[in-house]
């Protein structure tokens, strides 16, 4: 029996679906979460919370490696309190003799002026190896997949307006990438010697900028969306305009739209040496977040934001 892995944050957008894919493959996880409870998915349900340093004493004892798909976007403070919970969570994992730690951050240029969301994964990197423990980073831009913030938003806006009148930052660049193929290279890196105390790019094919997403998806659902540019749509705007035609709140749809300022393409291909496979291209995961979504419904169900 190899030794069991923790996934902080198993119960999310990201993380439920690394737990399905690791414990199929036969890994003994353990689902660090606030309600182990009311827990009913693969694996082993663990009580931890990483605002709560003393809640993890104990979680990762044990453990081979960790998994951090943790944040606090929807806080006014985010930066704050993930830099805490990352901290405490590293220092953690060195006490309880983990050999790993992967973190799920995001893209972007370290020259540019990164957008506080951007600089706060950065700092996390950092954070997290603070104890000791090798951590293997694994940088995405827009991950596209049933339930994810961003999808929802790049889906909803086509679904929901006949045209858009859109800021700036549609024009900006970025390199989606399936939730299928993120889960790929999660669970790749994961006791590789290679990628110990490495920093990966990972990026689908497609290097499309926001409008081209957008329109995209909209050819895909058979729909027009004429889309008019306007300069002067300021990012407190944006995010206001996303609460009132998206499900998404406010903060968090702000500390979102100010890194759509932020190019995010992958710049460093070395990940391929390591995981080797051909992601999917951007349309194929449009339709196969739109199939999950379909299933998910079911043939009977109404309409649901």
């Amino acid at each position: 029996m190899t030794a069991p892995v923790l996934v902080a944050g198993g119960t999310g957008f990201v993380g439920s679906r690394l737990v399905a894919a690791l414990a199929e493959r036969g890994t003994d996880v353990r689902v660090m979460t606030r309600h182990p409870t009311s827990y009913d998915g693969p694996g082993t349900a663990v009580h931890g919370d990483v605002a709560d340093p003393a809640s993890l004493a104990g979680v990762m004892d044990g453990c081979s490696a960790a998994y951090y798909l943790v944040h606090s976007l929807a806080n006014d403070d985010f930066e704050s309190r993930d830099a805490a919970a990352a901290e405490a969570f590293g220092e953690q994992a060195a006490a309880s003799g983990v050999a790993q730690i992967v973190y799920l951050g995001g893209l972007g240029d370290d020259g540019d002026d990164l957008s506080a969301h951007l600089r706060s994964r950065r700092e996390v990197e950092q954070l997290l190896g603070t104890g000791g423990v090798p951590v293997t980073v694994l940088r995405a831009g827009i991950v596209v997949g049933h339930g994810g913030i961003s999808w929802e938003i790049t889906r909803q806006l086509v679904e929901h307006l006949p045209a858009m009148v859109t800021p700036r930052w549609v024009s900006t660049l970025t390199q989606p990438i399936a939730i299928a193929d993120v889960i790929r290279y999660l669970v790749g890196v994961l006791h590789e010697p290679a990628a110990l105390g490495r920093v990966f790019d990972i990026g689908g094919p497609d290097v499309l900028a926001y409008a081209d997403m957008l329109q995209r998806v909209a050819a895909i659902e058979g729909r027009r969306l004429p889309i008019l540019p306007v300069p002067l749509l300021t990012p407190g705007l944006s995010s206001r305009w996303l609460a009132f035609v998206t499900d998404v709140d406010t903060r968090t749809g702000r500390n979102l739209v100010d890194s759509m300022a932020n190019t995010v393409v992958v710049r460093d291909t070395s990940i391929r040496d390591v995981v080797p496979f051909e992601p999917m291209g951007y349309d194929d995961a449009v339709r196969l977040a739109l199939a999950e979504r379909g299933a998910e419904r079911g043939p009977h169900r109404g309409a649901r934001r």
